[in-house]
């Protein structure tokens, strides 16, 4: 074609213009080119402007040329009128018009005239691009066309774009790399010079790890340029021309890409572009890109392993689209998961934009078989590919398929992987690539015929291992979460105190425990995120965004292992756990339950730290525990249910599923699981001993879900219920992240709230049935506020509604199925179509079903299994508060404790309906439900003791029951509160188990009744035993033990763990055949841990009862030795040993004579002095010598001593005769020397300190005294004297006075040396001493600083502690104790509000929490001590008080909020209630809110009840405007309960307290009153039930919880006084003011020697002891003294009267000289009296002649 020409141009091209600038001419090199294709145009198109574009600006001429700039992607940008007209404005050939339009995908249009023009516009253009100047697409459109056009035009930009390639290969991007080269090459070189020198161990390694580290970066950065070069190279040889003329490819050894034989500019410069971001990007598979297709070239397949962020997924689809290594067809690359599939597709997009043709890179996830192959490369799911294969088996239009993330080894990948490997036999021209991260490249190698792998390095930097094993076991602090959970929040806290700045990444398993992380992190300069998958993408977005001057903390599950890469990440901590599920062929059920990781997901956790850095990860396991991890996961075709993958193979017509060749097979008893579900659905049947799929079974196939949602879905469609089936179908695979329950407590609660709206009472299926419905009806634009508004993941319910979409388009292309849009089922209203959806879900899911026991604690039996496992706590039938009797189950999850999750109800006659029937004995199932009875009316503290301690009785009788009945379901539950207990057993055991456990409770009633405390009349020694006596029920003494007979045996066995207590007490009581009246077990703790083989103590009524009970010594008993003796303490059987504060004395005295030599130590150089100051010298009497030792060079020797000379003395003496120092004395004793009894010397000493105590208390209240019984080496006997600590200046005087005595019995010499240290200490149990330490410890340092005080703190294991004291002087020692038991008794909380009803708040969950919380928040320790209900508070004195306040005032406050509760469970109540009230007022109460302003209400789901913060007279109105739902459905049983009235006052309970015995309430005060009076009066004894018609005695227990103990120890002593009054004079109390020693009268007067005042009293006459005499003559000589001289003279010759004053005088011999009181010398003879001596004896010699 010609062109058309002006006269003047003479058929000549015309010469430019002036306004154009001239370029010389480029060569052009004629080719053969291919005629571009070009569009079917209508005839009235113009060829000046392209469709829908309008006409140029008006002219005289047509355009010749047309140059229109189009936006270089029309999605991408919007057209900017301003930047068109400013480009036009820069070009130097101007056109000779233009237009520039606002919209269209043509931004402007230039006209020309002249081809050089055009030519040099069209240069010009491209020549900006490639400086970056715009991104306009120039094209250019000839109305008048020359054959040498085109090539010239190509000539010129062949000439623009090689000089820009070969500027490239030395740009700023390549000398930006080579800089960063060069300074990687010089740090390598410093760390050289720095392993030369000398470092320690760990600095060398740390040093050899970064060079390591450093010179694979500089291995990475080098190759990546060279592979940069390689690319621009090629692109250059393309345009030189030095390509293949038949398009075949370009460069070194493999091409690296393919161009058409006709340039297309664009896509040129696209490919350039893309080179450039690939240098710049860095990733390290791009280094790689010419080795990797060169094997790929190379061989059919090939395993590819790049670490995670080497680029693998995005790039390799790219390498392989533009070299066509892998052919012509479409290359298809698989991911596991279907957002993955679709996020990599637009990735590639939007990286290769420009380099292929539209529509060349497209992504399909549908469940179709039929996949559409009109794109160069495909991203789909496994899922996809398989359903294709299945019905293309040659997969004839795909030429390479890449299988990525191959380490999930999901179930259709292994399937994938094994229907490919025979695929290639066939087709040899398919190449496979297998990528993954951390997969078993080997083993993946070996199953494709040992094919070559390829490793791509990643940019890791080196990562510090760090093995760090957990400390705890088991659960943690918190019962919320296991032990790991808190090691890691203790980790993280570590690290962020300890490391230097760097995000912190924790590794958990659930959102569970994501958030209690979360929560319990604290620190102000960190902020702890969450990162789960049930997260929304902004929530998921914050661990991206930096919070200036905080550390990032992340807590997250293995979401964050691959799928998400953290920036910044420098410290990782891995807990070690993932959650995972796994079917567990032998039971059938699929179980989701915390196990170990693999070592390389180990691996991968700890490569997160080294992303940008070096890193360093904390393993919270031992590295051996690390070695014994698996390699790699184990592959789900072992973890799931078979039946799709069994359903598959089938289809391909492989009958034998064992023989199929698995890359890891599964086991044969799961492909067995699997072939009988699939029989049970009707999918499979057998045929001669094969299987062979049912017409239903090539439905399930085509639909390529799992088998029961496939049946579900089929079923439903035939019973017209298409559309509720489609929606159970994906509502069931989402079910676990519908609801929204994350953030804070609070926002659970909310959540909790808000899911009751949609519960329904069918179950979760059909709860979640119903959140989508109406999710669907409301307006697309508002679905995400509904969403957020109902606590609702919006992520899932798109995710259902795409899978409802997917298996509508699968269902009408496979199996012609056409899915109604409309709903046959309404949530609210029951009807047919409930049943029919049950039946369904039950044919499909028969062997998940699972049968209620009859018993709470043991929840629901699973038919398969017989195990019992309780519902999930947020299953939906709980809000009913209803527990159906059967149910089916989607899974098991399995944490710290097994749950059913995904439960529906359903009736028992769909199960004689299924076709084929269940594989379990339903029927049998059914009549072995357990039954339940319920036994009432017991009192509190009797079920109490029918548990035990810890319910260690209850567990034993229980597992006692299931023995007799040989069914381990039987249950017993006790209800203290109600006061009744459930016993639950089968219909054929209850009788059986009703008769053994009422024999318990009677026995344990007995026990109660009979129940006495053995009280002391008054405190003796450790071996002075007191008299007793039995105070008991009605607070009577129900026996006297004066003779100190034994009532009470201690119990030891040799076997205690065989031991039962019940059977032992009975054991004691059928052969004593007597009655038992108290029992204290010993915790095997303090003193007692000394005798592991101690049980206890008992005392028995009567001490010949207890003699029989000794008598049964050494009997074998529940395999062992009974060892049974009369107890050593028999006194004060509830009193503690000391019930003072205590300060000790030690004294001695010695039991060997002395030798009379004594033995001074003294230093070596002073011996020869002392010998010689002690050498005649007076000790005693005697005079002594003094020598040097011969044995001894530091001892000098002191023989001639008095033997009755103490230590004491002779030290007394020494120390004025020198002035040396004297190191010790000792006296050589000889052979020891009988003494009184250790009681007898005890007695004496309480006689010789008795007279320095206050007689106003008795004597053992103040002193206690234990001697020792000497040892057979021992010279002295020691005693410990123990006083009150308030009397210390009565107990110096005490010891000051025995100090040096002798006792009676003791021999002269056995003087008494009381130690002049006195000793003291105070314990302090471990929960006190955690919250008092530092305010202790400064209070021992100042202690420490007085002068002769000793103190020090002993810790024990326990965490106990015990402060020792030791001073010179009672007083200092009493002086220190003081402040001590103030600091360790805390401070008694004492509130006027706090009654004993609201401390029984405490007994409940919530109590114990709320003291927790505040004991947390305060550094304070709370004492609630349950049997008196008093509290104390422990810690520093300004954290007691702000406890005290918080306590009090968070105590009444949650009092208040229990008693405007309002209850929407009960007996009387519907069951669902709850639900009605939320669908009424709203999940907030907010219609309650506007009925009563003013108040404010919160809905516990829970616990089914309403709390009301407002004015007490609220509940009654919203109790009244709540039960009105309820009367309105007439389930509501009007209950009108009279409020009680208490016996004694008659007025209304207050503050109530039941009789243990005969359950009658009485105001608590009322009861006091009464014991106050009998206390008064002693009539009042014994004390009985005040209500008409009982008349049964108070028991003691009773008693003691009333009564303190101060009060109690006064109604023992007014029982006692009664007793004594009553006793018809049989007993009397010691004459002695205030002493409480009581007697037994007699007539043969017999002494009563006080144990407690030591004071003799005759049992006859009740005065003084009178030995020899008659009671009778006693008072007669007590009334008439002289009398009893006068009868005592009569018949004795050596008995006279003084004749001067008449005093009775006895001469036993001598001189008959007598010298009178009065002064008068008498002679004894004549009776004759004189003034002096001599005169007497004057007398006698004259007068009688002699003296004598």
């Amino acid at each position: 074609m010609h062109r058309p020409s002006s006269p003047s141009s003479g058929g000549f091209r015309l010469s430019p213009p002036a306004n154009c600038d001239h370029h010389s001419h480029v060569p052009y090199h004629h080719h053969s080119v291919r005629q571009p294709w070009r569009p079917q145009l209508s005839p009235n198109y113009r060829r000046d402007r392209p469709p829908g574009v309008g006409p140029p600006s008006p002219s005289r001429h047509r355009p010749n040329f047309v140059i229109q700039l189009r936006l270089f992607n029309s999605n991408g940008r919007n057209s900017k009128k301003q930047e068109t007209e400013g480009l036009i404005s820069k070009l130097t050939c101007k056109p000779e018009s233009f237009s520039v339009f606002d919209s269209g995908y043509v931004v402007g249009s230039l006209f020309y005239q002249q081809w050089v023009e055009a030519l040099q516009t069209m240069v010009q253009l491209w020549e900006i691009r490639l400086n970056n100047g715009h991104f306009f697409s120039p094209r250019l459109i000839q109305h008048v066309e020359v054959s040498s056009d085109k090539d010239e035009l190509n000539d010129q930009l062949k000439t623009l774009f090689l000089g820009k390639l070969r500027g490239l290969l030395d740009d700023e991007l390549v000398k930006k790399w080579q800089k960063k080269l060069e300074m990687v090459l010089d740090e390598i070189r410093d760390v050289n010079l720095s392993l030369k020198k000398l470092n320690k161990l760990g600095d060398f390694h740390e040093l050899k790890k970064k060079k390591d580290g450093l010179v694979k970066e500089g291995d990475l950065i080098a190759k990546r340029i060279e592979e940069f070069k390689n690319g621009i190279q090629c692109v250059v040889d393309y345009l030189e021309g030095k390509g293949n003329e038949d398009e075949d490819s370009v460069g070194v050894k493999v091409g690296l890409f393919r161009f058409g034989r006709v340039f297309d500019w664009e896509k040129i410069h696209c490919f350039m572009r893309r080179e450039c971001r690939r240098l710049d990007n860095g990733l390290p598979i791009f280094a790689f890109r010419a080795e990797i297709l060169h094997q790929i070239h190379c061989q059919q397949i090939t395993v590819l392993i790049g670490e995670t962020g080497s680029g693998k997924s995005t790039q390799l689809v790219q390498f392989l689209a533009d070299s066509r290594v892998a052919g012509y067809g479409s290359i298809v690359c698989t991911q596991p998961r279907k957002l993955a599939a679709i996020s990599l597709a637009q990735r590639v997009k939007e990286e290769s934009r420009g380099c292929y043709e539209d529509g060349s890179v497209s992504c399909d996830t549908s469940y179709s078989s039929n996949l559409r192959f009109n794109s160069k490369v495909i991203f789909t799911t496994d899922h996809c590919l398989l359903q294709h294969y299945m019905s293309d088996k040659d997969l004839s239009r795909i030429s390479c398929i890449i299988i990525d993330e191959a380490h999930d080894r999901s179930l259709n990948t292994d399937l994938l992987l094994a229907m490919i490997k025979n695929l290639l036999h066939q087709r040899l021209d398919l190449r496979l690539i297998i990528m993954s991260a951390t997969a078993d490249a080997e083993q993946l190698a070996n199953y494709f015929f040992g094919c070559g792998t390829f490793h791509v390095a990643g940019r890791n930097f080196p990562v510090d291992i760090r093995y760090v094993p957990c400390e705890s076991e088991g659960r943690s602090s918190s019962s919320m979460v296991a032990s790991y959970v808190s090691d890691v929040v203790k980790m993280v806290t570590d690290i962020h105190k300890m490391e230097k700045e760097g995000t912190i990444l924790a590794f958990l398993t659930s959102q569970m425990e994501v958030e209690w992380a979360c929560e319990n992190f604290r620190s102000p300069s960190a902020i702890a995120l969450p990162l789960h998958g049930k997260l929304t993408f902004e929530e998921q977005h914050q661990v991206f965004v930096n919070y200036s001057g905080k550390r990032k903390v992340i807590f997250a599950t293995n979401v964050a292992e691959t799928s998400l890469t953290i920036p910044g990440v420098k410290y990782v901590v891995d807990s070690g756990m993932v959650k995972e599920s796994k079917f567990e062929p032998g039971t059938g059920m699929n179980v989701l339950r915390v196990c170990r990781i693999s070592q390389s997901s180990a691996n991968q956790r700890a490569g997160r730290a080294g992303r940008t850095e070096p890193g360093r990860c904390y393993r919270l396991y031992s590295q051996n525990d690390f070695e014994l991890m698996p390699l790699h996961q184990e592959p789900e075709i072992r973890r799931v249910h078979l039946g799709v993958a069994v359903l598959r193979i089938l289809a391909l017509g492989i009958n034998n599923v064992q023989d199929f060749d698995y890359v890891d097979a599964p086991s044969a008893n799961a492909i067995e699981m699997a072939l009988r579900n699939l029989i049970q659905l009707g999918a499979v049947t057998p045929q001669n001993n094969t299987y062979e799929l049912t017409l239903e079974g090539r439905e399930l196939v085509k639909l390529g879900i799992e088998p029961r949602l496939g049946k579900i879905i089929l079923k439903c469609f035939h019973q017209r219920l298409g559309r509720e089936g489609l929606v159970l179908a994906a509502v069931m695979a989402n079910s676990s992240s519908i609801f929204c329950r994350v953030g804070t407590a609070e926002n659970k609660l909310k959540s909790d709230r808000l899911k009751v709206q949609f519960c329904h009472h069918s179950g979760d299926l059909f709860t979640l049935l119903a959140v989508y419905k109406e999710w669907e009806a409301v307006p697309l634009e508002k679905r995400n506020i509904w969403s957020w508004d109902n606590s609702i993941n919006a992520k899932s319910m798109r995710r259902c509604q795409e899978a409802v979409q997917e298996l509508e388009f699968c269902l009408k292309n496979e199996l012609s199925i056409i899915i109604p849009s409309y709903w046959r089922w309404n949530p609210h209203i029951y009807s047919e179509h409930d049943e029919n959806l049950k039946s369904i879900i039950l044919s499909a899911f028969a062997e998940n079903v699972a049968m209620y026991s009859g018993y709470d604690q043991l929840g629901y039996e699973v038919a398969l299994t017989g195990k019992h496992i309780q519902l999930h706590p947020s299953c939906s039938l709980l809000v009913f508060g209803q527990r159906p009797r059967w149910v089916i189950f989607g899974e098991i999850l399995s944490a710290s404790y097994q749950y059913l999750v995904c439960v529906t109800a359903f009736d028992f006659k769909s199960l004689s309906a299924l076709c084929p029937p269940p594989l379990f004995d339903f029927l049998n199932m059914d009549s072995q439900k357990l039954e339940t009875r319920i036994l009432s009316r017991f009192g509190s503290l009797l079920l109490k003791r029918f548990c035990g301690k810890n319910n260690g009785c209850l567990h034993h009788l229980v597992s006692h029951v299931r023995t007799e009945c040989l069914d381990d379901r039987i249950g017993v539950e006790v209800n203290v509160n109600q006061n009744e207990v459930r016993l639950y057993a089968a219909s054929k055991d209850m009788e059986k188990v009703f008769s053994l456990v009422n024999d318990v409770l009677e026995y344990e009633y007995r026990l109660l009744q009979n129940e006495c405390l053995e009280m002391c009349l008054y405190s003796g020694g450790p071996s002075v035993s007191p008299s007793t006596a039995l105070f008991g029920a009605g607070a009577e003494i129900k026996h006297l033990e004066l003779e100190k007979r034994c009532l009470t045996v201690d119990i030891f066995h040799s076997h205690m763990n065989c031991l039962n207590d019940k059977e032992l007490l009975m054991f004691l009581e059928r052969n004593t055949s007597g009655t038992i009246c108290a029992v204290h077990k010993f915790s095997g703790t303090g003193q007692d841990s000394e005798e592991p083989e101690k049980w206890g103590r008992v005392t028995f009524l009567s001490p010949d009862t207890a003699k029989r009970a000794a008598q049964l010594n050494q009997v074998e008993f529940c395999g062992g030795l009974l060892k049974v003796i009369p107890s050593r303490n028999t006194y004060a059987g509830d009193q503690k040993l000391f019930p003072f504060p205590v300060l000790k004395a030690k004294i001695c005295w010695p039991r060997r004579y002395s030798k009379g030599i004594a033995i001074v130590k003294c230093e070596p150089t002073d011996v020869a002095t002392l010998a010689d100051d002690f050498s005649d010298i007076v000790i005693g009497d005697r005079y002594t010598r003094c020598e040097p030792s011969t044995n001894r060079m530091d001892s000098v020797v002191i023989t001639g001593l008095h033997r009755e000379v103490s230590e004491d003395e002779i030290f007394g003496v020494l120390t004025t005769v020198t002035s040396r120092r004297i190191m010790d004395l000792f006296l050589l004793r000889g052979n020891a020397v009988e003494g009184p009894s250790t009681v007898a010397c005890e007695e004496a000493l309480l006689r010789e300190i008795s007279a320095f105590m206050p007689k106003r208390n008795p004597l053992g209240n103040c002193v206690r005294v234990q001697v020792f019984q000497p040892e057979l080496k021992d010279t002295y006997v020691r005693a410990t004297i123990m006083f009150d600590g308030s009397l210390h200046l009565e107990a110096a005087k005490a010891l000051d006075q025995i100090d040096g005595k002798v006792l009676p019995g003791c021999l002269p010499w056995q003087k008494m040396k009381c130690q002049h240290l006195f000793q003291s200490s105070i314990s302090c149990p471990a929960s006190v001493y955690s919250v008092i330490r530092n305010e202790l410890q400064h209070l021992v340092n100042s202690f420490r600083r007085r002068k002769g005080v000793e103190c020090s703190i002993e810790e024990n294991d326990n965490g106990s502690c015990r402060v020792k004291l030791s001073a010179t002087a009672t007083k200092t020692v009493a002086d220190l104790r003081r402040p001590l038991e103030g600091l360790m008794k805390g401070n008694i909380i004492n509130h006027e509000a706090i009654t004993p009803t609201v401390l029984q708040l405490l007994f409940s969950r919530d109590g114990v929490t709320l003291m927790k919380s505040i004991q947390q928040e305060t550094g304070t320790y709370i004492l609630f001590d349950k049997h008196t209900l008093s509290l104390r508070v422990f810690g520093t004195s300004g954290n007691v008080e702000v406890a005290k306040q918080r306590f009090v005032k968070s105590l009444l406050t949650l009092h208040e909020n229990k008693q405007l509760e309002v209850h929407l469970r009960g007996a009387a109540l519907p069951p669902d209630l709850m639900k009605r009230v939320v669908e009424k007022f709203g999940p907030d109460l907010h219609g309650l809110k506007e009925m009563l302003p003013g108040a404010e209400f919160s809905l516990n789901t829970k616990c089914h009840c309403i709390s009301i913060r407002g004015a007490k007279d609220l509940k009654p109105k919203v109790e009244e405007i709540i039960y009105e739902s309820a009367r309105a459905s007439g389930s509501l049983n009007n209950q009108g309960d009279e409020e009680a009235s208490c016996p004694i006052c008659l007025c209304e309970v207050d503050d109530g307290y039941q009789l243990e015995r005969c359950r009658h309430e009485f105001c608590r005060s009322c009861l006091v009153e009464q014991c106050e009076s009998a206390i008064k009066s002693q009539d009042s004894f014994p004390i009985h039930c005040a209500q008409k018609g009982c008349g049964a005695l108070v028991l003691l227990a009773d008693l003691r919880y009333l009564l303190s103990k101060e009060k109690f120890e006064e109604l023992f002593r007014a029982s006692l006084a009664a007793y004594v009054a009553g006793s018809g004079g049989l007993y009397r109390f010691c004459p002695s003011p205030d002493c409480p020693s009581v007697y037994r009268v007699t007539n043969s007067g017999a002494p009563f020697v006080c144990s407690a005042c030591y004071v003799e009293t005759c049992t006859r006459c009740h005065l003084e002891y009178h030995p020899f005499l008659s009671c009778e003559k006693y008072l007669e000589f007590k009334d008439d003294p002289d009398s009893s001289l006068k009868e005592w003279c009569i018949g004795k010759e050596n008995v006279k009267k003084c004749p001067v004053c008449g005093f009775t005088i006895e001469k036993v011999d001598g001189c008959n000289h007598i010298e009178c009181r009065c002064g008068k010398h008498v002679c004894w003879v004549c009776l004759e009296f004189f003034g002096s001596a001599d005169d007497c004896y004057g007398h006698l010699r004259s007068v009688h002649q002699t003296i004598i």
